[in-house]
């Protein structure tokens, strides 16, 4: 097992194309060939946690908050970050993040805030645009079953919670083979007809040279026809935050004082008691603020998340709760969704789960 195994197990579940442009995931450090003795999984990295690491001897470090986010001049161990990019590399060990990338799905981040506190129907509460496209292709009828199965098969065809979604019309495509050609049918420089189905499948960005390659090599054709469209529709499954319902409705200082249970939080930052039961809620890991809008216009009853400015409260205008957890509370049981998404696969593979303290915040 190397590194490189590791990272694409992650990234099935959060391409690194999901990424939002200032980010920083994927391996930071280390040779993606190397092999692994163990894994150890923490939200962030500090010397302690490489310590850790080398301490269990673990010569993988997973983690959700990337150790290098901004461009290093110089590695000269001057700050933090220098002297852990050192050790790291002194020690063999490599360092992998995924960060905005696992936010940005709905098995990520804020789904498992979701699933902790027991929201059913939940659902992207702000969707991405501009993440998905179109692939129309030609194809003889008697291959169409096979092209499409290949295209199913490399991820297209998936909307909402449905899969292999395609849609077909039959027609006449016509075409002349000049004589470089060696055409699947028909003749040299004679104008041939044959009777085609016309086949239209979604794909995520990230997967269009994935599906284009499985279409060219199932299609019979000598040289495909097809046609790639960017589409403008919203991408439900992927996106920012999460919002969901509870099944029994709660009482506001229930619900906030099951919240400091869950996430074992000392205090909850919160806007005005409105006096209403809580059944709709919207929540985003890490800093949300920026996502309030889309709770309110959600018709959420409470919005969960982290990093709320002293201005961001008045914003809430007694529309709905605002409660701040924290952010290193909101992220903290990532470590529990990359320890899931190692161990389904190599069930018997050594993971573990850092036990070192790296929030940098304390209440008294």
């Amino acid at each position: 097992m190397n590194v490189k195994s590791i990272c694409e197990l992650i990234e099935e579940v959060a391409p690194l194309s999901l990424q939002e442009s200032y980010d920083n995931a994927g391996l930071l450090v280390g040779d993606s060939q190397m092999e692994i003795t163990s894994v150890l999984i923490c939200i962030d990295v500090t010397e302690e946690v490489i310590d850790e690491a080398i301490s269990k001897k673990c010569n993988l470090i997973v983690s959700h908050h990337p150790l290098i986010f901004s461009g290093l001049k110089k590695i000269v161990g001057q700050n933090e970050v220098q002297k852990c990019v050192i050790k790291a590399i002194k020690n063999d060990v490599a360092i992998y993040a995924a960060h905005t990338n696992i936010d940005n799905v709905l098995a990520g981040v804020s789904g498992k805030i979701a699933e902790k506190i027991g929201l059913e129907n939940v659902n992207i509460l702000q969707p991405k645009d501009h993440s998905l496209m179109k692939l129309i292709t030609y194809v003889p009828r008697l291959h169409s079953y096979a092209v499409r199965e290949a295209m199913f098969n490399a991820g297209a065809g998936h909307i909402g919670n449905y899969e292999n979604c395609s849609f077909n019309i039959e027609g006449l495509g016509t075409f002349k083979a000049n004589e470089k050609a060696q055409p699947f049918v028909g003749n040299i420089n004679e104008l041939h007809s044959e009777a085609e189905v016309k086949i239209e499948v979604i794909l995520p960005e990230y997967l269009k040279f994935k599906v284009l390659q499985a279409m060219l090599k199932s299609h019979p054709y000598e040289e495909p026809a097809y046609d790639i469209i960017a589409l403008e529709n919203q991408w439900n499954q992927v996106g920012a935050g999460v919002i969901g319902d509870l099944e029994n409705p709660e009482d506001e200082f229930v619900f906030l004082n099951r919240l400091k249970t869950i996430f074992n939080v000392p205090t909850i930052k919160h806007t005005v008691i409105l006096g209403k039961k809580i059944k709709r809620v919207a929540l985003c890991g890490g800093s949300g603020s920026s996502f309030l809008k889309d709770a309110i216009e959600a018709k959420a009853d409470i919005y969960v998340s982290g990093d709320f400015k002293y201005h961001d409260f008045f914003e809430a205008e007694k529309r709905i709760l605002i409660a701040d957890i924290g952010h290193f509370e909101s992220e903290q049981f990532t470590k529990d969704i990359f320890y899931e998404i190692i161990t389904k696969k190599m069930p018997t593979f050594a993971v573990q789960i850092s036990d070192s303290k790296t929030n940098p915040i304390n209440y008294l």
